[in-house]
């Protein structure tokens, strides 16, 4: 199958998006598949207010022409809301060709740490949004029903996975936290805001409170909290090493929507500590994998109790082959005929889809 995963969020960001979708497009690739991604990397591009590691592509819709006519995919599906995204919707809309969509992150919220935008108005926009897909696909069924609440329809589960390779439990701590007094309690992620790692950073508990990432707020934390250890971004193995040295995760976060992290922290066999909210609710298994209580610190005490054996083994459950399993379910294939109007313009698909417009009982919303 050929398939057109449309992201504005790509390399070289380093966040939870851009690891699901490499790693889904590495499974389906093994699996056979030709994936092409439509990303901001060849195109003109603005840094993102706020979050200036994304780059905002600039007028891609002649870059997205360009690409569905030569690929012409089996099915296209659109990750982000961004300008790509927006710009492949745009196009399929106008020819009356399927695609599915994924939502990811939770902008709203986001977007009202920032500035005072109300819920209900970002909402609405993602509703528009998503409204045109065959499917919206979801990271957990707690995520389904908060969006299904919120007036979304078509909602399909795709579920997150771990390379066990990598993340994986050690024998040796790394070089850098040796020394450290534990217990080591890591907080991995963007150092922004959203996600809430003052929490975390206020609490009175012993031990070494390590943060690995970086973002808006390291100066102001760093200066705010110098007991803590800010290791910057790390990649690869030597984050794996860095998380399998440590005795818990800690995930203050109220906003994710799933938290890719805490299974990431459970195959090197590290305990999670969170608050009882989406995401953590969907990865952590209470008492076996993590704790989940309204008090982090009480969370953090009882999380480095568990059996570190436990969590590993749970992990190993969770591989990419079943999460990519979900992805390709949920995929809307794109019948021939109207596979060939990716290659027409708009105009022609237009003309060509009017006298089934007059025959149904609504038309569809437009942008």
């Amino acid at each position: 199958m050929r398939i057109a995963l449309a992201s504005d969020a790509w390399a070289p960001q380093t966040n939870g998006v851009v690891t699901t979708l490499k790693a889904t497009l590495e499974t389906l690739a093994a699996l056979g598949h030709n994936v092409r991604v439509l990303s901001p990397q060849t195109l003109a591009c603005v840094p993102c207010p706020s979050y200036p590691e994304i780059r905002l592509a600039i007028a891609p819709g002649a870059y997205v022409a360009r690409e569905l006519k030569a690929f012409r995919p089996h099915a296209i599906h659109i990750a982000t809301e961004g300008p790509v995204g927006l710009a492949v919707r745009r196009y399929c809309r106008g020819r009356g060709v399927p695609f599915t969509t994924s939502y990811h992150t939770r902008y709203p919220e986001y977007l009202r740490a920032r500035w005072p935008i109300p819920l209900r108005l970002s909402y609405a926009w993602l509703r528009r949004f998503h409204g045109a897909a065959v499917r919206t696909f979801v990271s957990s069924r707690t995520l389904e029903a908060q969006l299904a609440a919120r007036g979304f329809g078509r909602l399909h589960v795709w579920r997150r996975g771990v390379d066990t390779g990598r993340f994986r439990p050690r024998r040796t701590s790394h070089p850098e936290l040796a020394r450290c007094e534990h217990p080591i309690m890591a907080c991995v992620g963007r150092l922004a805001v959203e996600k809430n790692l003052e929490a975390f950073l206020s609490l009175p508990v012993p031990g070494t409170k390590v943060l690995i990432g970086d973002g808006p707020e390291r100066g102001r934390l760093a200066a705010r909290y110098p007991q803590a250890l800010f290791t910057g971004l790390r990649h690869g193995e030597e984050l794996a090493a860095l998380i399998a040295s440590s005795d818990v995760l800690v995930f203050p976060s109220l906003t994710d929507t799933f938290g890719l992290v805490m299974l990431e922290a459970l195959a090197c066999g590290v305990p999670v500590a969170a608050f009882p909210v989406p995401g953590p609710l969907d990865v952590v298994e209470p008492d076996v994998t993590g704790v989940l209580h309204a008090d982090l610190a009480t969370a953090i005490t009882c999380a480095l109790r568990l059996d570190r054996q436990q969590c590993a083994a749970r992990a190993r459950l969770c591989g990419w082959d079943q999460a990519t399993a979900q992805f390709l379910a949920g995929l809307a294939p794109i019948p021939t005929a109207q596979r060939a109007a990716l290659a027409v313009s708009r105009s022609s698909a237009m003309i060509a889809r009017r006298p089934a417009r007059r025959q149904t009982s609504g038309a569809g919303e437009g942008l």
